[in-house]
């Protein structure tokens, strides 16, 4: 028996918001049972167990672990724990880059500050116990989905994944447009050429005509991407996002970064026009 069957509530009766914040915390007990339905209630700092959880077929398997996660839970009040099903929860394994979790033995992730960690280790309490103190020091790497770096020497339209992104978009020297997309989205495909065609058109501007497969990689916190394609334009002196919300076409494009490039573009006027080159 590893926690109290009864935890007792020690503020004033007549305060309504703290009594319910008080049952809030301890109603799922140290490790609770997060499903689907009350995922919502577990907050962050979140540390979950992913394995076969099953309290209907398996009560005995299911407790086997938990009890080994509560035994290391009881000693850092300060993390919230869960067990959880891995195959319920098959989509936030894949956001840590594990497709498939065979065996028994349970993976751990946690979340933090917006962050995402992953312990490496196999399962064990040892590991366990090492992982959080770890996490709780800031020594555990967030972990980041990302596609591999790729070569963007001879690219008009920059691809940016998780791991180039700062150095892309938000570091970058130029005022940067970047689309975050998806693969299958038939919005996003009519969409290549035209930006491709931007792409180039851009080449000896001040700024920066990026892409990034939103599926494939992390999207950072600053960019509030529900849907595809998502655009936002990036000024090099703030480089505070700002929702592109304009047409998709060649010309609406064009027009709106000639208006708000910090630095005049060398091809068009403020309002779009081209520029006639000298012979």
């Amino acid at each position: 028996k590893f926690e109290e069957g009864s935890v007792v509530y020690s503020g004033k009766a007549d305060d309504k918001a703290s009594v319910a914040a008080f049952i809030a915390d301890n109603k799922h007990g140290i490790v609770g049972h997060r499903t689907s339905d009350n995922a919502k209630d577990f907050k962050e700092p979140l540390i979950v167990a992913y394995y076969d959880v099953d309290y209907v077929k398996n009560i005995k398997g299911t407790n086997y672990w938990r009890n080994r996660v509560l035994k290391i839970a009881k000693d850092f009040t300060g993390y919230n724990f869960a067990v959880s099903s891995k195959n319920d929860f098959q989509h936030e394994l894949q956001e840590f880059g594990m497709d498939f979790v065979a065996g028994d033995k349970p993976v751990v992730t946690a979340r933090e500050k917006g962050l995402k960690y992953k312990m490496e280790a196999e399962f064990d309490m040892d590991n366990l116990k090492q992982f959080v103190e770890d996490l709780k020091a800031g020594e555990v790497e967030a972990y980041i989905k990302s596609e591999a770096v790729p070569d963007n020497s001879a690219n008009n339209v920059k691809v940016a994944v998780a791991k180039n992104f700062d150095e892309l978009v938000t570091k970058s020297e130029k005022d940067v447009l970047v689309e975050f997309y998806a693969p299958w989205c038939g919005h996003c495909k009519k969409l290549t050429p035209i930006y491709d065609e931007l792409g180039e058109k851009m080449i000896n501007e001040e700024v920066e005509i990026v892409k990034m497969d939103a599926t494939a990689n992390d999207v950072p916190p600053a960019f509030d991407v529900k849907g595809f394609p998502t655009l936002y334009w990036l000024p090099k002196e703030s480089k505070v996002p700002v929702s592109y919300n304009g047409g998709r076409e060649i010309d609406d494009f064009i027009k709106y970064i000639a208006e708000k490039a910090t630095t005049e573009l060398k091809g068009w006027d403020r309002k779009g026009k081209e520029k006639k080159t000298e012979l």
